[in-house]
């Protein structure tokens, strides 16, 4: 079913006053937080729907669902973002789609994804994912492995690693998550300063529907936002 462009200019009013509010709280200026539509499962008239209230950022999970949709976004200066787990299998497609893939979690995968950037003779844009929880779920590098990670992926010629990204345990309360975020700002804060020649590392992915604000507070530059926007999975 397809939203009105009413009611989601309504859930969009809401979640940008969220932010707005999360900033001013952290002293932050709301233009440090990119705000990112998780589009997967959504059809493009829901895409095109909220193109049209203003948002130009989209968060997809799966490279074949999006390969379905992305050439048929026409509008220009739309920006794609890969925030799902990327076979390796998958990567030469997600070159050719994203704009900024945020999950490389391992240098065999950074490896590949320089070499198809190359080949395309582009700079891939990249956030290296780190797993700060317990479960096994989820994807990324161990916290002890990303110097390594990072060290390695960053003198690739033909990917440009802008920061880090992590999905932390999914918990009723967003305080209880704030750990997390915190975990992952000191990560970047310190990578930036064991490798003080490297370009600095400005973003943060971290903050989904239930707890952005406190990603915000935490230092969070990019949200990943689904629910709150498109309302409760059918």
């Amino acid at each position: 079913m397809s939203l009105t462009p009413s009611s989601f200019k309504d859930r969009l009013d809401a979640v940008q006053s969220r932010i707005a509010r999360a900033c001013a709280r952290a002293g932050r200026p709301v233009e440090d937080v990119t705000l990112v539509a998780v589009s997967k499962t959504k059809p493009i008239e829901m895409i095109e729907e909220a193109i049209s209230a203003g948002i130009r950022h989209f968060g997809e999970n799966r490279v074949q669902e999006a390969a379905g949709k992305i050439p048929h976004i026409t509008t220009e200066g739309v920006t794609w973002h890969l925030i799902g787990h990327l076979q390796a299998n998958k990567a030469k497609p997600a070159v050719e789609l994203f704009h900024l893939i945020h999950s490389v979690d391992s240098i065999a995968l950074a490896a590949r994804l320089d070499r198809l950037a190359g080949e395309h003779n582009r700079r891939t844009k990249v956030l290296l994912q780190v797993h700060v929880g317990d479960e096994e779920t989820k994807s990324g590098i161990l916290p002890d492995e990303l110097v390594g990670l990072f060290e390695t992926t960053s003198i690739f010629p033909h990917l440009e690693v802008t920061g880090l990204m992590a999905i932390p345990p999914f918990l009723p309360d967003p305080e209880a998550v704030r750990p997390y975020f915190a975990q992952l700002r000191r990560m970047r804060d310190d990578l930036q300063q064991q490798f003080p020649g490297h370009p600095p590392l400005p973003q943060l992915s971290m903050g989904m529907s239930h707890d952005f604000e406190v990603a915000i507070e935490e230092g969070a530059t990019i949200v990943r936002v689904g629910t709150a926007l498109f309302g409760d999975r059918a």
